[in-house]
């Protein structure tokens, strides 16, 4: 079939590439997309095939790989992986993407013969026709919990109840819709973008569309009218109240979407990172929105400010399953052990932060992961320990929209599974702490 009507097989060889990077290499989504060879090369358009056939193949790989051992007499040793892959890919376009059978098949078995593989091609061919034949059957098959890892669903069941636990996965199976948001808070303003845009404008101000394409081709992207930011992101930041003139230090700063949020609320703001690479980009965000704030590039356990600020924002590193549905590769990537690990370097970052902050100043703990020991525990632990500070807490409605993301504590838990019709968002905690001097 020709590239006219059918992505070329360099697309499906990078997802290929990438997709043994994350399973295998431990590589995370955009590492393994970055060193995916021959992607650069590809059109615009097959270069997003090749993204969606990975992503989707990542948000359905345990229903995909109980599929396939139902076809197989024995499943395929270890050190076959590479041949998995392709098999995988298959029924991905079998079963999810919609490719027309014989282009699914005759494309897989070219794959397999492209990728040093020719002595599979029989196996990859005989499988693949009866995919096709039987791939209703996936369909019929517990996607929710088959593309949760087991420590995942016993996590969020313990943590949130098994009704909870079934919806955060079903949401991790689409694709989540492009959030934007405004430079500016005004209505006027926002109302004349939501409709330049085709945008539907969410509680809380956020602009969210359906089919976006390329961001830097949307009305708005060349003036800084907007910067890309998930609704449930654009929360923690709004924690800290009127923020103008007053100094806040934002530590985990990169790439940068709550730093413009506090640069455009009129906040002097120091966007404190220890990754040059992340930084580069915060840098070029704020340049193309036209806001400001002192960047610096440092270890936040080994470096302090001038002088103790008004505010904090630690928006902590951890597992970030949160955003699962963005990043598909995290439940492939992350283990228990790895929550243990970020825990520990989340309490003693709280503890520095806490030092930097004025007397009578706000502190909000933010993190992207669904698992309480990195959130609730963490925050609980700390103030346990620490009698200059005591919880501020969240109203109900404080934030509008969201007010089911309030918990009894006063702090902010939002679910991929809250706003499910109308798109979802990501998982995030927030704690509002007070320095009491």
């Amino acid at each position: 079939m020709s590239s006219t009507s059918s992505p070329p097989q360099g697309a499906r060889a990078a997802a290929a590439q990438a997709l043994g990077a994350i399973l295998r290499r431990s590589r995370t989504l955009d590492q393994a997309l970055g060193a995916a060879p021959g992607l650069e090369a590809l059109a615009p358009r097959d270069a997003a095939f090749a993204r969606l056939l990975l992503l989707t193949t990542l948000r359905r790989l345990g229903q995909i790989d109980a599929f396939l051992a139902g076809l197989m007499e024995r499943p395929l040793p270890a050190r076959r992986g590479a041949v998995q892959d392709v098999l995988r890919l298959g029924v991905c376009q079998l079963a999810f993407l919609e490719t027309a059978p014989h282009a699914a098949v005759a494309s897989t078995v070219a794959l397999a013969h492209g990728r040093h593989l020719a002595p599979y091609r029989g196996l990859v061919n005989a499988v693949l026709r009866r995919a096709s034949r039987e791939r209703g059957a996936i369909e019929r098959l517990d996607a929710a919990r088959l593309n949760t890892p087991d420590w995942l669903w016993q996590s969020w069941t313990q943590a949130y109840g098994a009704a909870r636990c079934r919806a955060i996965a079903e949401a991790h199976l689409s694709e989540p819709l492009l959030d934007l948001s405004p430079a500016s808070d005004a209505a006027e303003p926002a109302e004349e973008l939501c409709a330049t845009l085709g945008a539907r404008r969410m509680p809380g101000g956020t602009l969210r569309l359906r089919g976006a394409g390329d961001v830097t081709r949307l009305p708005g992207y060349e003036t800084g009218a907007w910067w890309v930011q998930d609704a449930a992101a654009a929360l923690p930041a709004r924690l800290l109240g009127p923020v103008a003139g007053k100094q806040v230090l934002e530590i985990g700063a990169a790439p940068g979407g709550k730093t413009a949020q506090l640069a455009a609320a009129g906040a002097r703001v120091t966007a404190l990172d220890r990754s040059p690479t992340r930084l580069a980009r915060l840098r070029e965000n704020l340049a193309r929105l036209g806001l400001e704030a002192e960047v610096v590039e440092a270890d936040a356990l080994d470096w302090r400010p001038p002088a103790p600020v008004d505010a904090v924002l630690l928006d902590a590193p951890c597992t970030a399953t949160g955003t699962i549905r963005r990043h598909p590769d995290i439940p492939h990537g992350r283990s228990p052990a790895d929550v243990a690990r970020l825990a520990e370097l989340q309490a003693r970052l709280l503890a520095r932060a806490a030092g930097m902050l004025a007397p009578g100043g706000l502190l909000v703990y933010a993190s992207c992961s669904l698992q309480p020991e990195e959130c609730e525990a963490r925050v609980d632990a700390f103030l346990a320990a620490s009698p200059g500070f005591a919880r501020l807490p969240v109203r109900p409605g404080e934030l509008a929209g969201v007010s089911e993301a309030v918990t009894a504590a006063g702090d902010l838990r939002t679910l991929p599974c809250h706003w499910a019709e109308e798109g979802g968002m990501d998982g995030f905690y927030a704690a509002r702490l007070r320095h009491l001097g």
